[in-house]
């Protein structure tokens, strides 16, 4: 009886894909990159990139010194890099960015600190036909 509830419990954690929920916990240090399917919670220090095919979620105590790329992300702690983020990020009150950030739609909240050059929207690059057809390199669509 257990065992069922347990088994179900776990799958709808990693969901059908098999993606999971990764935590990098306060006082964890990681040096190199991060690469992840699910979503991703730091709480600690990340010295190096990091990707991640869901959302990235950087708390109040979380560092991150490197680039992020990400589908979403919300940010209450600092983050030194580019950000690449391809649906929303939301940048909580105690959030500070240092580096360029490339998103699809962004929050700000009052309080939040943010250095850097900002692209905002969706953009299409065509990169294998750059050469060939050099005015269809970038295509941007508007809201």
């Amino acid at each position: 009886m257990f065992e069922n509830i347990k088994n179900r419990s776990n799958q709808s954690k990693n969901g059908e894909n098999g993606a999971s929920i990764n935590l990098i916990g306060a006082g964890t240090v990681i040096e190199g990159e991060v690469k992840a399917t699910g979503d991703l919670r730091v709480d600690g220090t990340i010295i190096g990139s990091v990707s991640s095919k869901s959302k990235v979620v950087v708390g109040s105590t979380g560092q991150v010194h490197g680039d992020v790329s990400c589908q979403n992300a919300d940010i209450s702690g600092s983050v030194k890099g580019k950000m690449i983020v391809a649906e929303m990020l939301f940048l909580k009150s105690s959030a500070k960015i240092n580096g360029d950030i490339s998103t699809g739609k962004l929050v700000v909240e009052v309080g939040a600190s943010f250095t850097g050059n900002c692209n905002m929207g969706p953009m299409i690059k065509d990169m294998k036909n750059a050469d060939k057809h050099p005015e269809i390199q970038i295509k941007e669509k508007t809201a």
